[in-house]
């Protein structure tokens, strides 16, 4: 994966999602690079190029792709050991008085 990111409970995070976050329309060219580890300008291309050879066909791929792929889960991203150590060191001390 080229971004590093985790569920907390199972480790890295595997299988196909669309990522809204990094996509344009509705992140099913962001998803693929993501799974298979592509840059995202390079899917983008090839995309445009089927596109333009192959309109009605993309589109409707295009579209089954995006009804048919889930959105990818809203998951804490960032490095494991500061995940671990945020969850040992919450507390609910702001909201006393």
């Amino acid at each position: 994966m080229s971004q590093r990111t985790w569920n907390t409970d199972y480790g890295p995070l595997r299988g196909l999602y669309r990522d809204r976050e990094s996509g344009w329309i509705f992140g099913v060219c962001a998803g693929l690079a993501d799974r298979f580890n592509f840059r995202l300008g390079t899917v983008r291309v090839i995309a445009v190029i089927c596109l333009v050879l192959f309109f009605w066909m993309t589109v409707a791929i295009y579209i089954a792709a995006t009804l048919i792929i889930r959105d990818k889960p809203l998951i804490y991203s960032g490095n494991y050991s500061e995940f671990e150590f945020w969850r040992r060191n919450r507390r609910d001390n702001w909201s006393r008085p």
